[in-house]
């Protein structure tokens, strides 16, 4: 039996590691292969981040939750390398399994290499090229470490290679975030603090600390959501770092059609992405749930990791800093852009990986 411990810690890892978990299910129904032990790091300690995505995806329940959460990253670093080592050590796995770029990700990287255990790095390979994101070294050093290095993007495997990583360690295997959105596409569920059945709206999420702990870089994407707001209805999911930014000294106060809500589930996001005009964001992940949706997304940052969307004409890599945004949207919005191509593959990532991995 091939023994596998998965670490996560953030909303975005726990929706990946529930297409695995399924897939790891149906390939267990006629006998156990493989065993699953899911590592909690507590990164997202927030109700709304957390508990909701392993109800609603019906993952299998954390068999450790490490309760980190809340501190700096190098805290926070610090003490899950600490506790996911102890954990890792009394599983004895074949293999850990990381994805993305968080934290957790580079905490379980480090942890589970000092003791040398093989590790799968689900979507490696992305670059910004902006080394002040806390993202991009965190992708980096798990590259690293890794094993497996599962690709979602053909822009992702020629990084590596330019990099210099072996090719028998690359695994071009497309992006498990739509083996999700085509399993849970129909599974829609309208906010429940919505009074209304809104449509033809904006869909918006700021959640970087880039974006968010800069408080100028922040009222200029408030006051730009404003602007906005004057010909359409915005819905604001509001991610917690994101809140505590709004009961700070800001200079922008709110229009009344700027409606925010908590961190919306999986099921409401794919509501709110159905029935948006458009998509607002500084979320790698919410960039392709767009573009699997089929709407337009504006990227408020100033590098994307996802840079065959900008190739597309469905995504706009739009600064907070830079002059004339309303017009560069304007400009973007009139633009035709092209659905029909499948950069992030068939939807069949997870049984790539596992027949990988086994």
């Amino acid at each position: 039996m091939l023994k596998i411990t998965t670490i996560i810690g953030a909303r975005p890892q726990f929706i990946k590691a529930s297409a695995l978990s399924r897939e790891i299910k149906k390939f267990n129904q006629d006998k156990k292969k493989i065993d699953e032990a899911i590592i909690h790091t507590g990164q997202h300690y927030d109700k709304n981040m957390s508990d909701i995505f392993f109800h609603e995806l019906n993952i299998p329940k954390p068999k450790y939750y490490l309760g980190v959460g809340g501190g700096s990253h190098g805290e926070n670093t610090g003490r899950m390398i600490e506790l996911i080592e102890k954990k890792i050590i009394k599983e004895s796995p074949d293999l850990c399994i990381v994805y993305g770029d968080t934290d957790s990700t580079l905490a379980a990287s480090i942890a589970a290499t000092k003791i040398n255990i093989p590790i799968a790095h689900i979507e490696a390979g992305l670059r910004s090229g902006n080394k002040f994101m806390p993202e991009e070294i965190n992708r980096i050093i798990a590259d690293q470490c890794a094993d497996y290095l599962f690709c979602p993007t053909l822009n992702s495997v020629k990084n590596l290679k330019n990099e210099g990583f072996k090719n028998n360690k690359i695994f071009h295997v497309g992006d498990i975030m739509f083996d999700n959105f085509l399993f849970f596409k129909n599974r829609k569920k309208i906010p429940s603090f919505l009074k209304e059945d809104l449509k033809d709206f904006i869909f918006c999420t700021i959640h970087r600390s880039e974006n968010t702990d800069n408080k100028n870089k922040f009222n200029k994407i408030l006051k730009l959501l404003n602007k906005l707001s004057k010909h359409k209805k915005i819905i604001f999911s509001v991610h917690p770092r994101t809140f505590n930014m709004f009961s700070s000294s800001l200079k922008v106060s709110l229009s009344k059609n700027i409606l925010l809500s908590k961190p919306l589930s999986m099921f409401e996001t794919f509501w709110a992405l159905e029935n948006c005009n458009f998509v607002v964001t500084d979320s790698g992940g919410l960039q392709k749930e767009a573009f699997f949706a089929k709407k337009k997304c504006i990227t408020l940052r100033e590098q994307t990791e996802w840079i065959e969307l900008s190739d597309l004409k469905v995504n706009l890599l739009l600064s907070p800093s830079s002059t004339h945004k309303e017009e560069k949207i304007n400009n973007f919005l009139a633009l035709v852009p092209n659905f029909k191509k499948r950069p992030y593959g068939e939807g069949k990532t997870s049984k790539k990986i596992l027949s990988t991995i086994y």
